[in-house]
């Protein structure tokens, strides 16, 4: 990456301080994953509808996997938009669905605080919309399985 005099610049993220323990953190932020995608209502009806095919819990519980592993694996730059594509991406192959109620950007922007908090080593923070709503509430559901509500 290039700045605009031509220099080199390269991000570095630092160690996460909980990291000490990394089965304690791991399991944590495996929790709030878990958490927050059983939150997400297109998601669980996607699942509850077995849109997926008779494994659709199966898959939820791969994409809360993967999720983790991408984010917290990865040794590039992550950016909403790369979250909000693969979330997208993994319910359209796995679930035959498109959300178009705006919770893919939603669900993606609490994914990035959990993992800024982890990487500051605040992992027991929790985010109102994580305790009091169900993601994807507020307005129209359309989806490709011919599903809408309000």
């Amino acid at each position: 990456m290039e700045s605009l005099n031509g220099e080199v610049v390269v991000a570095v993220e630092s160690v996460p301080s909980c990291c000490l323990n990394k089965q304690e953190c791991f399991s944590s932020l495996q929790e709030r994953i878990s958490k927050l995608l059983s939150q997400w209502t297109g998601l669980q009806m996607a699942v509850h509808n077995e849109w997926g095919g008779c494994d659709s819990l199966e898959k939820s519980q791969q994409l809360a996997s993967d999720v983790l592993s991408w984010l917290f694996q990865s040794t590039e730059l992550l950016q909403v938009e790369d979250i909000e594509n693969l979330l997208h991406e993994r319910l359209l192959l796995s679930f035959n669905t498109e959300i178009e109620d705006g919770s893919i950007e939603e669900v993606a922007e609490q994914l990035m605080i959990i993992r800024e908090e982890h990487w500051h080593g605040n992992l027991f923070t929790v985010q109102s919309s994580e305790n009091h709503q169900k993601l994807g509430q507020g307005g129209q559901h359309t989806m490709t399985n011919g599903f809408r509500q309000k």
